[in-house]
């Protein structure tokens, strides 16, 4: 087994990153279908350490030490992002968007505690493997999952659990361009000469040059750090109450609050442009580096009834996202680019949605509505939403047992 420390794990992924990038360039499906940058990387690699060990038996394990702040860095970035003032102009579609979350959450519970019924698996079992892992993620999954072990007497319920958030995380990277290509093939695309590209939002093209300063750079670490920090703080205080948030929810309040309250108060203005490029760092080397570190041998613990029930719930997002995500936001680009990032948090995670967005703008063009909405939307208020949906639909796992 070789194991890399944290400096050769920062090496690995910056290698995936740029294998990635040239992967998407060269083969013809990938930029068809705009497969993000870190996913293509990442899983080539993840496939290949599958094969070496199905082979040899031989593993390279990675240090994952970096991958929770470097994902708390990107939640930061988006608080420090949400400006309240511009989030009231989104108003009546972020209001639709977080309805249409709610349906998923709903039928992604329904499908999974009904599959479970139907193959002879406790409810429960459905329940981890529908909102909990897939909208919730390995955080929300981890939390539910130790509660139904030490409540309810179920065995390897946090393995389980970890292992769908994982399935979930792979397939909202991949459905994400498919769906959106079949979506914009028949919607209008922003032209060439769009003079929203020449001021994108912070997480819309990555690619764009943005002129910063160092004294800019170290104000936005500064204000990140805060972040972290009162995030860490507020979610401590909350936990075990009825109030706990996961960690990155209350890191992200916190940058919505600095954001706002030190404009208010006429004390400073956030830099837009740092808090772009540190952002989009953040976020490549935490995909890169959760997708190549996945041990894809230990999904095989998912016995035949599970992967039914996970390959069930990715066609749901798929025909989710196409004929209720996309009609009730409008049919148009700005819809289509929502819908391959909700596919992106309705499966995996806010950072996968966002990955699944850039890919579709860098080919087709800006969506300035879905980077204001689909980042609080899925960062923030889906958390609380599905807290609620989880405590109603435990009850009703509970009366099937």
């Amino acid at each position: 087994m070789l194991q890399l420390d944290v400096y050769g794990t920062l090496v690995a992924a910056s290698l995936v990153l740029l294998a990635g990038r040239a992967l998407v360039q060269r083969v013809a499906v990938l930029q068809r279908y705009t497969i993000p940058e870190p996913v293509a990387g990442g899983l080539v690699v993840a496939l290949s350490l599958l094969s070496l060990h199905s082979l040899t038996g031989f593993q390279v394990r990675f240090d994952t030490s970096l991958n929770q702040p470097l994902m708390l860095t990107f939640f930061a970035c988006i608080g420090l992002n949400a400006d309240l003032a511009s989030l009231r102009q989104g108003g009546r579609r972020l209001v639709l968007l977080l309805l249409v979350v709610l349906g998923l959450l709903t039928m992604q519970n329904i499908m999974g505690i009904t599959l479970a019924k139907l193959l002879g698996l406790d409810p429960l079992i459905g329940l981890v493997a529908g909102s909990i892992t897939l909208s919730g993620g390995h955080g929300t999954g981890a939390a539910w999952s130790s509660m139904f072990t030490e409540r309810y007497g179920l065995t390897s319920m946090t393995e389980l659990a970890m292992a769908c958030a994982t399935f979930g995380l792979v397939l909202g990277g991949l459905i994400g361009g498919p769906v959106a290509r079949r979506l914009t093939a028949g919607v209008k695309l922003p032209s060439g000469s769009d003079p929203q590209r020449d001021s994108p939002t912070v997480f819309e093209q990555p690619d764009t040059v943005r002129l910063i300063t160092a004294p800019a750079m170290i104000e936005t670490l500064a204000l990140i750090a805060a972040c972290l920090l009162g995030g860490q703080a507020i979610a401590n205080a909350l936990k075990g109450s009825a109030l706990e948030l996961p960690g990155f929810v209350c890191v992200l309040f916190v940058g919505v609050l600095l954001r706002n309250g030190l404009a208010a108060l006429g004390w400073y203005r956030v830099f837009e442009r740092a808090v772009s490029v540190l952002g989009n760092v953040a976020l490549s080397l935490f995909l890169a580096m959760a997708l190549m570190s996945l041990r894809l041998w230990e999904l095989s613990s998912l016995a035949l009834p599970m992967l039914v029930i996970l390959a069930s719930q990715a066609a749901l997002m798929a025909a989710y996202a196409m004929y209720v995500t996309f009609p009730v936001m409008g049919r148009n680009y700005d819809a289509a680019v929502v819908a391959a990032g909700h596919c992106g948090f309705g499966l995996g995670a806010t950072p996968t949605a966002i990955a699944n967005m850039q890919a579709v703008t860098e080919r087709f063009g800006p969506s300035h509505v879905a980077f204001l909405i689909v980042p609080m939307v899925g960062a923030f208020f889906i958390d609380i939403a599905n807290a609620l949906v989880i405590k109603g639909f435990l009850a009703v796992s509970l009366y099937l047992r």
